[in-house]
């Protein structure tokens, strides 16, 4: 097939810090910490040794140091997406991100 493995957007090799927030069956919110490997506009992969099922809905935190960044105020800024895993393996997850994001600085 034509294009097959062919990302359409560009990954970066960022290892960012990530918390997880999954509603396990309604009840309750379940949190896990995990690293992004490489991370593109469109979704990461994030390296866990507890990957969650294909298919499972999230919403993500992302932590993206801001230090070259100089129109945001702050060292630190947080970036909140919802998702979903698109795959597993033994290092971790594959998450395809939505669309809509919110960035905000973090209060040092």
């Amino acid at each position: 097939m034509p294009g097959l493995g062919k990302r359409k957007l560009e990954r970066f090799p960022l290892e960012l810090p990530a918390r997880i927030f999954v509603d396990c069956d309604g009840t309750g919110t379940d949190c896990l910490d995990a690293v992004t490997i490489d991370i593109s506009a469109g979704g990461a992969f994030f390296h866990t040794d507890k990957p969650l099922p294909v298919g499972t809905q999230m919403e993500v935190d992302l932590i993206l140091p801001l230090d070259e960044l100089k129109k945001i105020e702050g060292k630190r800024a947080n970036i909140k997406v919802k998702g979903a895993v698109i795959r597993t393996g033994e290092r971790g997850m594959a998450i395809l991100f939505d669309k809509k994001y919110r960035i905000s600085p973090i209060a040092e």
